[in-house]
């Protein structure tokens, strides 16, 4: 990002005399003062501790100017745009900057699969553009304007993840961003806590049409009636993509191995493969075979760029344990959905020795969430996945479920059991052996992950 910083006053409607400032170039945004550049504007948020605190140590690193938004008193020898609140205000100049750059804009959501529908597209329209996207998990109302005020001057195409705890919350990200291209990955439970159930859940991932430009494309799957109500009568070209015959996109998984999935697509001549295991990450694709079509992109190209897919890590990744076993880890987050797809495509792949399970609490599922536990239960079958481990207090509902067809084989950890838990994964597996962890990410198991991998 490079604009003057007249421009940015202009653009957040500062408040104070910025003119007593002789004009200048900005050159970054930044909120934390640790990472602060020459140049770069400081946006002193609240948190845990009030941004407004550490504009010294900003202006130590570089800062060249800073929004301010405290009661209590500026500094005088830093140029300050004065603005009712730091955070709207950073909101503001991404929608200025987007505007004056004017990228294409894709917007992705949905309970699973964000972050990596996002690498796919953004591996698809790297074969004929000059893309950036999220970084991180950088998705929600700081993360999406930082990602928009870090994008190159450049970009041609910009791909934001739009994360979402509550209702609204997609719908303020889709109208910042005012996509070209929105897609929903699926409608799992994640937060069905704060939204009810999963109809709630589809309104609050529908949010992302809010924003959406009229003549622009909106990709959703075919096989959730819940979604099906909530595109008709809409403007915007609608896309389907899935298993079924009537998707626009169907797939059809033609091989899969540990560390990779073929598969073809009906009407296309092409085959394909992504660099990731499970038919999940099919479906994934299939949104960026949609989007990369959409901006004319040929065939050879598409799987060109799926086939160079590199993901954002700790999404789903294969691993060796210290010991040579091999671990599928997929910790970052989840939800009834997912973990049962996780554990679909694990418990048929090829190996020599046995599969092992670890499986966490999923959080924010609600009043629900002992069922919704216990629902995993029909993907674990002893003949397939011999040894599952349970991690925390909501697992143990699955437990009691499984322990009577499982025998000794299933085990039970509470939360501050994660060394116990550790250790009986360590003596229990063989190099040989295959392990998947899924859970979600306030569960840790990021650690059992780390552990595995080192010299016990």
């Amino acid at each position: 990002m490079k604009l003057s910083f007249w421009e940015i006053a202009e653009a957040v409607q500062a408040e104070n005399n910025w003119k007593q400032w002789e004009d200048f170039f900005v050159t970054g945004v930044e909120f934390d003062s640790r990472i602060i550049k020459s140049g770069n504007l400081f946006v002193p948020l609240a948190g845990n501790a009030d941004g407004h605190r550490f504009v010294r140590k900003a202006q130590e690193n570089g800062a060249a100017a800073a929004f301010w938004g405290s009661i209590e008193e500026a500094p005088k020898d830093l140029p300050i745009l004065q603005v009712k609140d730091t955070l709207t205000a950073m909101q503001q100049l991404s929608v200025y900057y987007l505007k004056k750059m004017a990228p294409s804009v894709i917007g992705i959501t949905g309970s699973n699969g964000k972050t990596t529908t996002k690498d796919m597209v953004d591996a698809v329209l790297a074969q004929k553009f000059r893309t950036y996207k999220t970084q991180g998990n950088y998705n929600n109302d700081i993360g999406l304007p930082y990602t928009i005020l870090h994008m190159p001057e450049d970009t041609e195409k910009v791909i934001l993840e739009m994360g979402m705890d509550h209702a609204g919350e997609i719908s303020f990200l889709s109208k910042l961003a005012q996509p070209d291209v929105a897609a929903i990955t699926m409608i799992g439970e994640a937060h069905i806590e704060y939204l009810g159930s999963r109809q709630g859940i589809a309104a609050a991932k529908m949010e992302i049409v809010d924003g959406l430009k009229s003549d622009g494309l909106l990709l959703v799957p075919n096989e959730e009636p819940l979604l099906e109500p909530m595109i008709k009568e809409r403007s915007q070209t609608i896309k389907t993509f899935g298993w079924n015959s009537d998707a626009v996109y169907q797939g059809t998984v033609s091989e899969a191995g540990k560390e990779y999935t073929d598969f073809t697509i009906t009407g296309f001549k092409e085959p394909f493969r992504i660099p990731v295991p499970g038919s999940y990450n099919v479906t994934n694709a299939l949104v960026a075979v949609g989007i990369g079509q959409w901006f004319g992109l040929s065939e050879k190209e598409i799987a060109k760029g799926l086939a160079e897919l590199v993901v954002t890590k700790n999404r789903t990744e294969w691993l060796k344990a210290a010991n040579g076993a091999d671990i599928l880890s997929d910790v970052y987050n989840a939800n009834p959905t997912a973990m049962k797809l996780v554990l679909d495509n694990f418990r048929v792949m090829a190996g020599n020795g046995k599969r092992l399970a670890v499986l966490g609490d999923m959080l924010e599922l609600g009043p629900e969430s002992k069922d919704m536990h216990r629902s995993v239960g029909e993907f674990l079958n002893p003949q397939e996945i011999s040894e599952v481990f349970l991690y925390g207090e909501e697992m143990r509902s699955l437990y009691d479920d499984l322990k009577e067809r499982y025998k000794e084989h299933a085990h039970h950890y509470k939360k501050e059991e994660k060394a116990q838990l550790i250790q009986a994964l360590q003596e229990e597996f063989a190099p040989q052996d295959m392990v998947v962890l899924k859970g979600s990410n306030g569960m840790g198991l990021a650690e059992v992950v780390a552990a595995l991998q080192t010299e016990s």
